[in-house]
């Protein structure tokens, strides 16, 4: 058995299929004698939840499907902004950690070189959470232990969406059909909150709120696909591109404010023409500069008091990374720190609006380094991939992937859009930044299906092959 691979029973395909209908069939029918409108309903999610964990354990794909696009239905279902999505992934981790338990002493999978950075980022966030709790401060009261925790969960959640992706998707036709799920409702979401409502439809709680993450997977993923997947028929390709207009439209023009959702979105675009064809980027140089010269005095109108207070909050933040830059000073700690640092005269807590302050505050400076490390190692991995992989879909998807990634570090810049601030965008976020984290592990899923293996006349030079590109390290159990 491998590594980061569903061990499923073949046995359990015989009597799984009846049982599971045998029992939806006894519970409906006792709830419509013995149980209220509620209980019912509570039951029901409770057997929902059973079979999905059932059906994930035979296809963990699924599960993962399901987790991505019921955040983007399903509304909070708990304190903090608890929500399906975070209790999804958690269930599936636990679940995939489980069969790895079970399956100790068989030959493992190799390991691809961006799990290592993201493996100590995990450890490092979870000795920050340690360490936030020492009194870095003697007048200022540490975070809520239960925000502590919310912090860690977020870091610890985003890794395991990312490797239940690289690990538990094996095929690719599971990978195009996760794409093209997201592609296909994340479209009905921009249509049913941004479209139709300005047309009298009150069809805008059809679906969940979504974040910069959100808008940085769909536009990447779908531009990539139209100008790249030839295998495509040209009526697709055509309908792919009119969602990227459409949403870019519904960004720039209708929501120009809400920067941090467009500037990520069109910067993903441009990375993906730049790493297929730097010349073509060339070409982009002028409009790109009137562009900005055209919009540069509508920014700064409109966010002159948000970009002034934001560099007089990193400054403070500054003061307060100062105290523990190794390890930061734990999660959601400067929060309650920041009253004693006035900002343009007012005692009151504030956050960063910036994903790479948050992570040295919170994890410190070892933190931030393994990110970049992160960062570097999947970039270094789509750019290997870009040409190894079949052409169409596969080929697509890296390029929608490697943009996605470049429009993720850019959104990270403008908020806390990818690993969410527990006082601000808080665990809602998660519905929206576990997309990005997913579908980077699909750059990893790629990679472990051998689709991305040196050709024959690399290895036929002489070097080794864990020197070619896209090679991986081997770790045997």
């Amino acid at each position: 058995m491998r590594l980061f691979q569903n061990q499923s029973l073949p046995k359990a395909r015989y009597w799984l299929r009846p049982l599971l209908i045998t029992g939806l069939l006894l519970v409906s029918g006792s709830l419509t004698f013995v149980a209220s409108s509620g209980q019912a309903i509570l039951v029901l999610a409770l057997f929902s939840g059973v079979a999905l964990i059932l059906i994930s354990l035979l296809r963990p794909p699924v599960g993962l499907i399901a987790a991505a696009l019921a955040g983007l239905v399903v509304p909070s279902v708990g304190p903090s902004g608890l929500n399906v999505t975070l209790i999804m992934v958690a269930v599936l981790l636990g679940l995939w950690l489980l069969q790895l338990l079970v399956s100790r002493g068989q030959p493992r999978r190799a390991l691809s070189r961006p799990v290592w950075p993201l493996l100590v980022f995990v450890g490092i966030a979870s000795l920050a959470l340690g360490v936030g709790q020492l009194p870095w401060i003697v007048f200022a009261p540490h975070a809520p232990l239960g925000a502590q925790w919310g912090g860690l969960s977020i870091v610890v959640l985003s890794a395991g969406a990312f490797l239940l992706a690289a690990y538990q998707v094996h095929e690719l036709r599971w990978l195009s059909r996760m794409t093209w799920a997201f592609l296909a409702v994340g479209t009905l979401s921009v249509m049913a909150r941004s479209v139709l409502p300005p047309l009298g439809l009150g069809t805008q709680d059809w679906f969940q709120p979504v974040g910069s993450v959100f808008l940085v997977c769909l536009v990447a993923l779908a531009f990539s696909q139209a100008v790249y997947n030839r295998d495509l028929h040209p009526g697709w390709r055509w309908v792919l591109g009119g969602i990227v207009l459409v949403t870019l439209f519904v960004q720039v023009f209708l929501r120009f404010g809400n920067k941090s959702a467009w500037i990520p979105a069109l910067s993903s675009i441009v990375a993906i023409l730049a790493f297929r064809s730097w010349r073509s980027v060339l070409v982009l140089v002028p409009v790109v500069a009137l562009s900005v010269w055209l919009l540069a005095p509508s920014v700064l109108e409109t966010d002159a008091y948000s970009i002034s207070t934001r560099f007089e909050a990193w400054a403070i933040l500054a003061q307060i990374i100062k105290i523990s830059p190794i390890l930061g000073l734990g999660f959601a700690n400067y929060y309650w720190y920041t009253p004693l640092y006035p900002i343009q005269g007012y005692a009151v807590s504030f956050n960063s609006h910036n994903n790479y302050v948050d992570i040295v505050a919170q994890t410190g400076l070892i933190g931030l380094a393994c990110f970049a490390w992160f960062l570097w190692e999947m970039g270094r991995l789509g750019w290997g991939l870009r040409k190894r992989v079949p052409a169409g879909f596969a080929r697509a998807y890296v390029y929608g992937a490697l943009g996605a990634l470049v429009g993720m570090a850019v959104a990270m810049m403008l908020g806390d859009w990818v690993l969410p601030f527990f006082y601000n965008v808080g665990l809602l976020g998660f519905r929206s930044s576990m997309l990005g984290w997913l579908f980077l592990g699909g750059l990893v899923s790629l990679e472990q299906m051998g689709l991305g293996a040196p050709p024959e006349e690399d290895l036929a030079k002489g070097a080794p092959p864990e020197e070619q590109p896209g090679a991986v390290m081997d770790v045997r159990g």
